[in-house]
């Protein structure tokens, strides 16, 4: 009895393992809220399923030709793909492809929620202006040593260079010992994005 408890563990495992990598890589891909794995277990399975119907061919070959037993070390290999490579890898697959073909667009919902995250989520170089509830605007440039929050946390947005703007809003000259700024989503009303 003690033999079988150990199987179906296994056989969880097996089927348990593909999918939780693939859903714990898409959730850092993509921003969203936390999600309960006890809850996803039917995703978890699902993807797991898809990953060995990919492989199914590889699978039946391992299998038919008697790998996983003259080939010890093949075997491993094939078994690391499957279960940890592959999982890991499908995530990036589907995020490249939706940003690739934008037809996709028209069937599937765009995975990420916010366009906050969209536009700070492409990790590009932009002169911001950004406008305050109160009435003011902070010029800034937002780079490499910047950050934008993402969901499901509250918006916020560091700026590594503030500068001076003039009546206009045109960027003047950095602010003189400024080591960037902080501000908060909730004092924000929009900005504005420049090359």
């Amino acid at each position: 009895m003690n033999i079988w408890e150990t199987n179906k563990l296994l056989l969880f495992l097996i089927f348990f393992i593909p999918g939780f990598i693939s859903l714990k890589v898409y959730d850092l891909l993509i921003p969203g809220e936390r999600r309960d794995f006890s809850s996803s277990l039917t995703e978890v399975l699902g993807y797991s399923s898809l990953n060995y119907a990919a492989f199914s061919w590889l699978i039946f070959l391992v299998y038919s030709k008697n790998i996983y037993q003259k080939h010890i070390i093949c075997f491993l290999i094939i078994l690391i793909l499957v279960l940890f490579i592959a999982p890991a890898v499908w995530p990036f697959i589907f995020v490249i492809l939706f940003q690739k073909w934008k037809f996709l667009s028209k069937f599937i919902i765009h995975p990420v929620p916010k366009a906050w995250d969209y536009i700070f989520g492409k990790r590009k170089s932009f002169w911001v202006i950004v406008h305050l509830k109160d009435g003011r605007k902070i010029g800034g440039k937002y780079d490499t040593n910047s950050f934008a929050s993402s969901f499901p946390a509250e918006e916020q947005i560091y700026l590594e260079e503030v500068w001076k703007l003039d009546n206009n809003g045109k960027f003047i000259k950095p602010v003189e010992r400024s080591k960037g700024i902080l501000i908060l989503g909730k004092e924000i009303s929009m900005i504005e994005f420049f090359k």
